[in-house]
């Protein structure tokens, strides 16, 4: 069954791909990314540099970034609300992390947390988010023992 956070995730990570930049982690890498912009390495008002990634994108661009970032936490915003019981979107956001994060080993939930902007309290506070998370952190095991 396909994981419909992974899917948004997925959909989310392609249009920031797409969007009109470039990565830099040397002198010859920038040089060579300014290129691409049609710009001279000292053109460096005309970019923003994307806090601690390497990354750069024009200053035109940075409205069209702003709200497509806007956007992607709009959806995943109004996924998790439209979720009512907490065994769809939520228990897929918290399955696809506890996988990726090592759960099994640390069993430490915490982590979670900043992959989603939540607080140990946001999800305790909220019964659909709370019954989400035990219920992927007890198929995660269930899954783990029938291999």
């Amino acid at each position: 069954m396909e994981n419909a956070y992974q899917i948004m995730k997925d959909k989310h990570r392609k249009e920031f791909v797409d969007f009109p930049c470039f990565f830099a982690y040397s002198h010859e890498q920038f040089v060579e990314g300014m290129a691409k912009f049609c710009l001279l390495p000292d053109e460096t008002e005309k970019i923003f540099k994307i806090r601690d990634t390497g990354g750069f994108y024009l200053r035109t661009d940075a409205m069209r970034l702003f709200e497509m970032m806007k956007r992607h936490e709009k959806e995943m915003q109004n996924a998790i609300y439209a979720d009512i019981t907490g065994e769809g979107f939520i228990y897929d956001m918290f399955s696809y992390v506890l996988s990726n994060h090592e759960y099994i080993i640390t069993e430490d939930v915490e982590f979670t947390f900043d992959s989603f902007d939540l607080t140990w309290r946001d999800i305790v506070m909220n019964d659909r988010l709370r019954h989400g998370l035990e219920l992927a952190k007890k198929n995660h095991y269930e899954q783990i023992e029938a291999t």
